[in-house]
């Protein structure tokens, strides 16, 4: 008998192995069929889409952690959406121990905002994970080249300001990196874990494979779960076409303010936003579907930021929201839905978004947008102009993905 016939005799072969992630996945698929806000087929077409990148994140993710050798992984992206992304971030995390340090070093680039968060626990259907201590740049030495290394680890006598203590619990630490100028250059990033640095880690074996389809199809169901619920949570229960008050953001972003809602507009109908420009860093706009993700905020301008938004000369900004075209710079696009998700966020503030600083709305009819635009011929834009703002979002997306 050969070698490898011997070695095929004593292979134990488990069955079912990918069992536990087809069932999840046919159980989401499920929830997405029965979502009640289904009012379309487009609606059920971006349902399975949306599960489409579902299942590719949690695959990827469930092969790539280490907790013995982290890396920082994407968070969400443009395929892999969830959780109202905001189109001018990109996400980063990374898998903790409590009882490890880890070294992050980094590159400060030109964006606005790089922002680090380390949460205790996870997102679940019935819970937001606490935000056990996050912060900004601001409180992490950088040097005169824009260098920085920090350290996360367990309590240990020391004033030093680049080492942040992980309380009890930590399970992972999350990076933001908030662009308001689409041109601008993102930084670099790495974490590495003191006690491991110059080894590799184990080759998974059979057993941690199979487990990998397991823990998969958990990650699934308790997403596509998760999201749903954030939505009744924290939207929808306010009225529709409001806004709330400007508070901070829920999941402990200590340097980020929210307002929110949840819009229905019939295809001859437009929401006319005013708010003022803020003397932030970062103040940006965006919808989001029902299924909580991020309307295509590269080919359609479906999101502003107080970069981009035209502001009038009164100081305030001037948005509309609407499925036709009403030939004026700050057109939210819906992108052809008639329901959806309102958010405006306020980032690396020092002091509390008061009320007055927040966003009204009225929701008029199409046709009357331009009575209720005080400054309309310095908000008018021919379709030269329009194609040349997609075409810079276009650009400005694929730089900041490829840097």
């Amino acid at each position: 008998m050969s070698t490898a016939s011997v070695d095929e005799a004593v292979v134990q072969r488990p069955a079912d192995v990918t069992k536990p992630l087809t069932d999840a996945i046919a159980e989401a698929e499920k929830l997405v069929a029965s979502a009640e806000f289904v009012e379309s087929e487009q609606d059920l077409a971006e349902g399975y889409d949306y599960l489409a990148g579902s299942i590719a994140a949690i695959v990827q993710l469930v092969r790539s952690r280490q907790k013995s050798h982290p890396n920082f992984i994407t968070s969400t992206g443009p395929s892999t959406k969830m959780g109202l992304d905001n189109p001018d971030t990109l996400y980063f995390h990374a898998d903790l121990e409590p009882t490890g340090t880890y070294v992050v070093r980094g590159h400060r680039g030109s964006t606005t905002d790089l922002s680090f968060q380390v949460l205790a626990g996870e997102y679940t259907p019935t819970s937001v994970p606490g935000g056990d201590d996050a912060f900004d740049d601001r409180r992490i030495p950088i040097d005169e080249n824009g260098d920085f290394e920090i350290t996360f680890g367990p309590p240990i006598d020391t004033d030093r300001d680049d080492y942040f203590v992980l309380a009890e619990g930590a399970s992972m630490l999350s990076v933001r990196e908030v662009y308001s100028d689409w041109a601008e250059h993102r930084g670099t990033l790495s974490i590495e874990r003191v006690d491991t640095a110059g080894t590799a880690p184990a080759e998974p074996d059979l057993a941690r494979v199979v487990r990998r389809y397991s823990t998969a199809g958990k990650m699934l169901t308790s997403r596509i779960n998760t999201w749903f619920n954030f939505p009744k949570w924290f939207y929808l229960d306010e009225p529709v076409n409001t806004f709330t008050a400007p508070r901070l953001t829920p999941g402990g972003l200590a340097t980020q303010y929210s307002s929110v809602g949840h819009f229905r507009l019939a295809d001859t109908e437009a929401m006319v936003i005013t708010v003022p420009k803020s003397d932030v860093p970062y103040q940006g706009f965006q919808l989001g579907s029902m299924w909580y993700i991020s309307l295509d905020y590269v080919n359609h301008q479906t999101s502003l930021n107080s970069s981009q938004a035209q502001a009038d000369p009164d100081g305030m900004i001037r948005m509309v929201v609407s499925r036709r075209n009403p030939g004026i710079a700050n057109w939210i696009e819906t992108t052809g839905r008639t329901r959806g998700i309102l958010q405006f966020r306020w980032q690396r503030v020092d002091e509390p978004i008061l009320p007055s600083a927040g966003p009204s709305a009225a929701v008029i009819d199409i046709d009357d947008v331009p009575a209720h635009l005080p400054y309309l011929e310095h908000n008018r834009i021919d379709e030269v102009g329009w194609a040349e703002r997609i075409a810079t979002r276009q650009r400005g997306f694929a730089e900041r993905m490829l840097g």
